[in-house]
């Protein structure tokens, strides 16, 4: 009499579920790490030395554009993304730089993100195939010892 359990008993040995437990450990730490970091809170003292463009409007004067050697070097807006702006406040009328996203960077990691899941898509696909006809071999020879014992 077979089992009701769906779960296969490969799956349920220490090994394999101490390797589940760490990917989604690490997949966990990932998702909610980048959330409580993206998440800043301005205090009293960050009040003081914040951008004029978090405080205050603002008039982008030069788009998106990458940065060269030595502003990637000299501008903390440019470790971000590698992209920055110069922006006009409007009260203070200073001028400053703000880190941006690009549209050809985005394009960039958008294709690069496809390219990644045909890939995975492909090994995937050959690893069901050749576990298929692995099943595929062991189900004909359990067929051929029954029919050899009758």
């Amino acid at each position: 009499m077979e089992s009701d359990c769906r779960i296969p008993m490969s799956c349920l040995r220490p090994r394999v579920l101490v390797l589940h437990a760490l990917f989604w450990g690490l997949v966990c730490l990932r998702v909610f790490g980048s959330a409580l970091l993206s998440e800043e809170k301005p205090t009293v003292a960050k009040a003081v030395t914040m951008p004029c463009w978090q405080v205050e409007e603002f008039v982008v004067a030069t788009e998106c554009t990458l940065c060269n050697a030595f502003q990637t070097k000299r501008q903390l807006a440019c470790i971000q993304t590698g992209y920055v702006e110069r922006i006009n406040c409007t009260k203070s009328n200073k001028e400053e730089y703000k880190s941006c996203r690009s549209a050809v960077m985005e394009e960039h990691l958008f294709w690069k993100f496809e390219g990644a899941m045909l890939g995975l898509t492909v090994i995937f696909a050959l690893v069901v195939i050749g576990r298929q006809r692995s099943l595929d071999r062991q189900a004909s020879e359990k067929v051929r010892r029954q029919i050899e014992s009758i």
